[in-house]
């Protein structure tokens, strides 16, 4: 019996070993691709591209410190002080600008389709009120003739 269970033991211990494996080789092709997209390296995002857990990764060593490294990479060191106020401040006022006028434009193309949709109705209701009347949109003759007989 425990030469049965002994190969049984090794199987599974195979079995989870090239499981493992291919854990790891679809992490690092996942990461692969990230870089290639110049996507950010983090573990959530190579979480999801490989199709494994956050477990794997950080149980697995080499991995983990891959990652921590590809991720500290592509943090942005900070700009030295100095010239970097004086832009911060152009660039918080020209954005500030920019929303002050954009804002102004929203407003003004409110004002301009109410104005539209007012004029609108207004014809509308104009064109009932003269079609009522019995008016085709061409002058009558009798109304030619009466308004050239004034004129002279």
């Amino acid at each position: 019996m425990s030469d049965i269970r002994a190969r049984r033991t090794a199987v599974l211990a195979s079995a989870a070993k090239a499981k493992s494996k291919a854990k790891a080789d679809a992490t690092d092709r996942a990461i692969r691709r990230l870089v290639k997209r110049g996507e950010p390296i983090t573990f959530q995002s190579v979480r999801r591209e490989a199709g494994v857990s956050h477990a794997f990764l950080y149980g697995n060593p080499a991995l983990r410190t891959r990652i921590e490294h590809l991720r500290a990479q592509a943090r942005p060191q900070p700009a030295p002080l100095g010239d970097a106020s004086r832009d911060n401040t152009i660039i918080q006022a020209l954005t500030s600008q920019i929303t002050h006028l954009k804002k102004q434009h929203r407003d003004q193309d409110q004002a301009l389709r109410s104005a539209l949709e007012q004029a609108h109705g207004e014809n509308l209701e104009l064109r009932r009120e003269l079609a009522r009347l019995g008016w085709t949109g061409q002058p009558q003759r009798r109304d030619l003739v009466a308004s050239i007989a004034t004129s002279k």
